[in-house]
């Protein structure tokens, strides 16, 4: 795990005129125009939330893999992506494999949970990882969130936890390439093993009965936060991360959440409102 993404000034300048002719041209989950919601200014490396020294870096690409052509050889957004790279065994924790969060600890502060309506992203999977920890070693998105939940009833539980969507696997013919949209709120309507499910950590995972040993749909997760004795489910940051299982280099990039499409290129972050 010693490669590192980067990219020099005269690359950055080059990328983005090249993600201003792109971005219009490429198929992808919506149609989208500069100007979206949740700002650009405030993603980066969650210091607190990483674990060993993994990375999440805003680069290039990528293009391919070698034998891939059309849509699927490039980012779906523009001409960059979020490059992710952990490790599975480098620490002297217990577990002993690495942790990363590349995510807006700004942004999204208060917003309520139970308004999330539509989340997902494209993810670029490789052989590799599959073999390295099976078809659902994938990154996930992470929500940080107050889950105010009814402090009579469950008193075991604080005021944080974090709310965690798992994909599900991908078909063979999405490997080496860029997949298209993953629909983390479709987990109702298609089986697990295509759409991931949904658990939260600590004690309120175990009061509401969305565990990662007995992951929820998104509907049951959002039914079992809306217990109306505690107060309105808060969000307090948002993340696209991995870790801590299995060793994954990868990308991520149209990050959806509503109606707004975050589009990582190697000199920042763009927010796309998609119609």
């Amino acid at each position: 795990m010693n490669a590192r993404y980067g990219v020099s000034r005269g690359t950055a300048l080059v990328a983005t005129a090249l993600a201003a002719i792109v971005a219009s041209t490429l198929s992808a989950s919506a149609s989208v125009e500069t100007g979206g919601t949740g700002g650009a200014d405030h993603w980066g490396v969650i210091a607190r939330n990483t674990i060993g020294s993994p990375v999440a870096a805003l680069r290039n690409g990528p293009f391919g893999t070698y034998n891939v052509t059309g849509t699927a050889a490039r980012p779906p957004y523009g001409a960059g992506s979020l490059g992710i790279e952990v490790a599975d065994d480098s620490t002297s924790q217990a577990p002993s494999s690495e942790k990363i969060d590349f995510g807006n600890e700004v942004d999204f502060y208060n917003k309520p949970v139970l308004g999330l309506n539509k989340l997902g992203f494209h993810v670029f999977q490789t052989g590799e990882n599959v073999d390295y920890g099976g078809a659902t070693n994938l990154p996930n998105i992470r929500l940080e969130i107050d889950a105010n939940l009814n402090p009579n009833s469950v008193p075991t539980t604080d005021n944080y936890t974090t709310l965690v969507w798992v994909p599900g696997t991908l078909p063979p013919t999405a490997i080496n390439r860029w997949s298209g949209y993953i629909n983390a709120t479709d987990t109702d309507t298609h089986p697990p093993a295509a759409s991931g499910h949904w658990y939260l950590t600590g004690s309120e995972g175990t009061v509401t009965g969305c565990t990662a040993s007995a992951p929820c749909s998104f509907s049951a997760v959002k039914a079992a936060l809306n217990d109306n004795g505690g107060g309105a489910p808060k969000i307090l940051t948002v993340a696209v991360g991995k870790g801590r299982d299995h060793l994954w280099a990868g990308a991520v990039d149209g990050l959806r959440i509503n109606d707004t499409i975050y589009d990582f290129e190697a000199n920042g972050v763009r927010a796309l409102r998609a119609h």
